[in-house]
């Protein structure tokens, strides 16, 4: 690895498995210092930094506590990625109150509470890059099925490129990585709801989402990773506000 990333500090949320693990990782092998989170901290171990901590970022005030902590100890980030995530199945049909209000809670307002708690110090520490992870099903494309998810992750593109124009001229920028289909625990966990649903096998019902991928496959965390580091280093010093897609062609 080059250190890309050398001398720089980083605050990750779900850190724990898939995308936000295989970002930590990165960004540990290119130089960062990692504050690794999740809301299974014992998920954390394997991840090598000393630095891990148990969070639930559906509250406030833990968020805000570990942010007191982790500025007062470690300083502020400049680095902050928010990839705490669910993926509701259904259309409107089958979305309950609670089901729009969890989704966004998780998916949205998680970010809401880490920006509100990070940004007054990296915006005295001369500024930083903050990344949030939306998807390709968004504002970019609807897909079946995926009615509260696709509203959250539209929601998150909005709130990135607020926060870029707010903060442009004070060292502050904000992208959105969009991924597409990635192999994950929590995919592997769709793929067999599907399976149950329709019927049929966990293979059969993993082949069709291969199926529907145009590249052929399904993406890795660890490339969803790469475009993380590029985007938290200073190679990306002229790129702010933007939605990045790493989708193998599904919004082509």
């Amino acid at each position: 690895m080059s250190e890309r990333l050398k001398g720089k500090l980083a605050f990750v949320t779900a850190a724990g498995q898939g995308i936000g693990f295989a970002i930590a990782e990165a960004f540990l092998s290119e130089g960062a210092s990692v504050i690794a989170t999740d809301l299974a901290a014992d998920k954390l171990t394997k991840l090598k930094t000393d630095k891990c901590f148990e969070l639930d970022v559906r509250s406030t005030a833990k968020i805000d506590a570990l942010a007191a902590t982790v500025i007062g100890k470690f300083g502020a980030p400049n680095i902050l990625v928010n990839c705490a995530g669910y993926v509701h199945q259904g259309s409107v049909l089958g979305c309950s109150d609670n089901d729009w209000d969890f989704s966004f809670d998780l998916n949205v307002k998680s970010m809401h509470r880490t920006l509100r708690a990070f940004l007054p110090a990296m915006l005295k520490n001369g500024g930083g890059s903050i990344i949030n992870i939306s998807s390709a099903v968004s504002s970019i494309r609807g897909v079946p099925n995926r009615y509260a998810y696709g509203a959250t992750k539209a929601a998150v593109i909005g709130l990135t490129k607020a926060v870029a124009a707010d903060f442009i001229r004070r060292g502050i920028r904000c992208n959105a990585i969009c991924p597409g289909t990635i192999q994950s625990p929590s995919f592997d966990e769709r793929v067999a709801a599907n399976a149950k649903t329709l019927g049929q096998s966990v293979e059969a019902a993993r082949d069709a989402f291969i199926a529907r991928q145009p590249i052929g496959r399904l993406g890795t965390a660890q490339e969803v990773a790469a475009l993380a580091v590029f985007l938290a280093s200073d190679e990306a010093s002229y790129i702010t506000g933007q939605p990045h897609l790493v989708d193998g062609g599904m919004t082509l």
